[in-house]
């Protein structure tokens, strides 16, 4: 019993909760649309690239010739990380790629020129220059983990070409390229979902980009928001071949057990960005001499295909891990690939916060004990051990 008398309804995790508006991202999840800024996922996806997909992002509208340039120009300026990060991340080699990434994005505030300034101009600026750090993080750790030097980044690559340079030390070819620069970009914004409401939460409070990245970084770690591409790759392995998935989907079904890759908090038809990752994997598994791995994903997507009629569907993640798995890539490295395409829509959530700027602060429904008499310690009788 609570003291309230008032009608009060729960919206358990906020859901269907509209706190604000956005003209950045629109998603509907029922037709399984999306579009950054009015701009089909489709068209950007198969036209686009991640440097035009983020300016987009970041400042409303695609960029002319010029306007690119200039943006490539900054990313490439920006490739470059201060000793004491490259320190940090040594020294804490060990951990979780996540946790490394999230520890050094904080430290990295202290060595921003524009770090005490929270003006508009100040942000958009540190956001271009944490794009192009955050991937080198991440494959400065990949490399040092390993026992071997960081790969210096290259101003001839593009932003997706340098992260594979850097991550392996080969230069890519094309088709590599092509597929994580589509990656990046259905990845880059995608609404209020959990880890970019982090962001918005804590610069509503009037902390720093840096704070509010590597709180993103936090809430985009934990496997419920970012483990669903490490997870599909562990399942395509368990089953092992084709013949395999529709008796593994049966029996993870008869369990009540969801199949990883299936499914998404807001789409109740196929995620829009899956069809551009399944064409991928398709090409490069066939390219590579390993059609086994498509070939098991479309048998589980067959198995599964009873359960659309109630909106259980594949999402994006359920092909990003397999391309990752053909690039090389090792599996504790999916989802800081994902935070690397993030970054830009983080930004953008970050800039809508502050343009009309208010603390987040929901509220919980009380439901415990109604007010009673303090006890003193002498007169206690014992309770919760």
């Amino acid at each position: 019993m609570t003291e309230t008398t008032e009608a009060i309804k729960v919206q358990r995790g906020l859901r269907g909760v509209y706190f604000d508006r956005s003209p950045c991202t629109y998603i509907d999840g029922k037709g399984g649309e999306l579009r950054y800024r009015g701009y089909s996922i489709h068209d950007l996806a198969e036209r686009s690239t991640f440097e035009e997909t983020a300016w987009l992002l970041l400042h409303g509208e695609l960029p002319t010739r010029a306007q690119l340039a200039a943006f490539e120009g900054d990313l490439r300026s920006a490739r470059k990380l201060p000793d004491p990060i490259l320190d940090i991340i040594r020294l804490t080699k060990s951990a979780h790629p996540m946790d490394v990434l999230r520890t050094a994005v904080s430290a990295l505030s202290a060595f921003d020129p524009d770090a005490a300034d929270n003006s508009r101009e100040a942000v958009l600026r540190k956001g271009v220059r944490l794009t192009a750090q955050v991937p080198m993080m991440v494959a400065a750790h990949a490399r040092m983990r390993e026992g071997r030097d960081p790969v210096a980044a290259d101003p001839a690559l593009s932003h997706a070409a340098n992260l594979i340079w850097m991550l392996k030390g080969e230069k890519p070819g094309r088709e590599a390229v092509e597929l994580i620069d589509r990656d990046l970009i259905l990845h880059a914004e995608h609404g209020s979902n959990a880890s970019s409401f982090a962001a918005r939460v804590v610069i509503g409070t009037e902390a720093s980009l840096h704070a509010a990245i590597a709180a993103a970084i936090a809430a985009l770690s934990g496997p419920a928001h970012g483990g669903a591409a490490e997870d599909v790759m562990k399942m395509a392995e368990e089953i092992g071949e084709a013949g395999r998935a529709a008796d593994y989907v049966r029996e993870k079904r008869k369990a009540g057990e969801p199949i990883t890759g299936f499914g998404h908090r807001v789409y109740r038809a196929e995620d829009p960005r899956a069809r551009h990752m399944r064409a991928g994997v398709e090409r490069l598994s066939r390219e590579l001499g390993q059609p086994a791995w498509y070939e098991i994903l479309q048998a589980v997507v067959k198995a599964m295909a009873p359960y659309a009629r109630h909106g259980v569907n594949v999402n994006v993640d359920f092909y990003s891990g397999v391309v990752y798995h053909l690039l090389g890539i090792k599996r504790d490295l999916f989802v800081p690939i994902f935070a690397v395409g993030r970054v830009p829509g983080w930004v953008v959530q970050v800039l809508e916060q502050m343009d009309n700027n208010f603390r987040i602060r929901p509220l919980t429904l009380y439901n415990g004990l109604q007010l009673r008499p303090y006890v003193p310690i002498e007169d206690r009788q014992g309770g919760a051990g």
